[in-house]
């Protein structure tokens, strides 16, 4: 077989490495709800984002790059399963004690890697769930992300925003007096802590909607908990925290391969960022804590830096959905926004049908064979199960990542065309092929009154042509009736099928 030499590396003619000492280490820094249009390197002027922007001026940063849904658990569990989270229930937003929803054993992207000789961890939000039901936190907490693949973790268990405001290292809660046992409540209070709804004189944040249950910190969360004082995160230092352990992991593992999945918390709600960032932007703490996500950022470019391995380490940089701006606290981002346009040229964000739902920042560095560029490819992070498994050489068994298409050429910029379709995930289910977008008939608001999206509802459905209107301004359903019709109709298919790929 034909090989070539690239930076020292063998590399066989189909693209795979020769051997798994050669293999490059794997980055993913996930931002939450993070915009296409909240960073420099997409256009935002109003924050500064020096090493993102680094980031995509040494990579490939693309264009029509789209998580698998407009809101955060589905994301991320279509991303690690390489399966639509629609296709199955219970896959919606999570509660803070909800159980494990990728079950023991399930192939997963860190299992792929794991198989192929990585040692694997996750550091920062999960979101996917932790234990059988019922999860007793004083205990070893199980199943969840060493079950499905990972060596190590560092959780935030839920999101900032609910409790229990505690770190989770592999099975256990970080620094937790067992004379001081955690109750958590949703649906059914426990304990009598002081609550924001009752006590808004305790907060430093105040909520605009919901968030109003036990103050942690000063911030009233969603879901109520007692116990666990010693192991309370602060959220000043959230950023600091875990972003040190995912250095220290590269550290430790700089022989690698290794797979680390860095998922911050910046830059959902509440936002908080550690005093240095604070009125580093014009926007208040949503700008703020965009700056905070590009220096976390800057932390892992740097470690790699430090140690040598950034030749051979591939970065990617994207988020779990578009963005928001008032997500439950009042923190003046509505007030302080100015002409920043957080989804960029795109209509909607997150919890919307529309493009600026899903199609999110999406960059890949990797010197040692990427060139630096900018690609209009649609890609999709459901498909990086299948990318990595063609990287690495493993073999998918037929059950395994049913949606998940193996677009490595797209990612490696190889191709210039990714997908021919994908199906975006919000109220209702929308359809891309090339640049045709279809949204199903749904119904409901169109607009969210609490957050200010537009969300995409319409019962008649809608069609754009996203080559000649990007911001989804022009409904051409009445127009072109044949196309809508086609592009209903195989979404129907997708959907009954229960799998895309082949």
């Amino acid at each position: 077989m034909n090989t070539l030499r690239l930076a020292g590396l063998t590399v066989l003619a189909s693209g795979l490495l020769s051997t798994a000492a050669d293999r490059p280490n794997i980055v993913l820094i996930y931002a939450d709800d993070l915009g296409y249009g909240d960073v420099g390197c997409y256009g935002a002027t109003r924050v500064k984002t020096p090493n993102i922007d680094r980031l995509a001026a040494e990579g490939l940063r693309f264009t029509d790059g789209h998580c698998g849904s407009a809101t955060c658990t589905p994301s991320r569990y279509a991303m690690m399963t390489g399966e639509y989270a629609w296709r199955r229930k219970g896959t919606g937003i999570l509660t803070g004690s909800a159980g494990a929803i990728i079950e023991p054993g399930r192939t997963t992207v860190a299992s792929v890697l794991k198989k192929a000789g990585y040692t694997t961890a996750v550091v920062g939000k999960w979101h996917l769930g932790l234990g059988a039901g019922d999860l007793d936190w004083n205990k070893d907490i199980k199943p969840g992300p060493l079950e499905i693949g990972f060596d190590h973790c560092f959780l935030i268990p839920a999101t900032g925003d609910r409790v229990p405001c505690v770190y989770v290292e592999d099975h256990r809660v970080v620094g937790l007096d067992p004379a001081d046992p955690i109750q958590v409540g949703y649906g059914t209070p426990v304990g009598n802590e002081p609550t924001g709804k009752d006590r808004p004189d305790l907060l430093k944040m105040h909520p605009s909607h919901g968030h109003d249950q036990t103050i942690v910190n000063g911030i009233s969360r969603i879901g109520t908990m007692s116990g666990g004082r010693a192991a309370r995160w602060v959220d000043e230092d959230m950023a600091d925290v875990i972003t040190g352990k995912a250095v220290a992991f590269i550290e430790k593992n700089r022989a690698g391969p290794f797979f680390l999945f860095f998922s911050t918390h910046d830059i959902h709600v509440p936002r908080v960022p550690h005093p240095r960032y604070v009125g580093a932007t014009p926007m208040g703490p949503r700008g703020d804590v965009i700056a905070q996500f590009d220096g976390c950022t800057g932390a892992i470019l740097g470690v790699l830096d430090r140690l040598g391995l950034a030749t051979n380490t591939i970065v990617i940089l994207s988020s779990d959905n578009g963005p928001v701006v008032d997500d439950g606290y009042r923190d003046q981002a509505v007030e302080k926004l100015g002409d920043h346009r957080p989804a960029g040229p795109l209509r909607g964000g997150k919890y919307s049908a529309f493009e600026g739902g899903t199609r999110v920042p999406f960059i890949l560095r990797w010197p040692a064979r990427v060139k630096p560029g900018v690609s209009d490819a649609l890609v999709s992070q459901v498909d990086f199960l299948a990318s990595f498994a063609a990287l690495t050489g493993r073999t998918l068994a037929a059950e395994d990542a049913p949606d998940s298409l193996d677009t490595l050429a797209a990612f490696l910029g190889e191709s210039k065309t990714g997908r021919d379709h994908v199906v975006e995930q919000a109220n209702v289910l929308s359809l891309r092929e090339g640049q045709a977008k279809y949204i199903e008939p749904g119904k409901g608001p169109r607009k969210n009154l609490n957050t200010n999206t537009e969300m995409g509802a319409d019962p008649q459905g809608l069609l754009f042509d996203l080559a000649a209107d990007p911001a989804e301004q022009e409904n051409r359903i009445a127009r072109d009736p044949d196309r809508a019709h086609a592009m209903q109709e195989r979404l129907r298919t997708l959907r009954e099928a229960g799998r895309t790929r082949p």
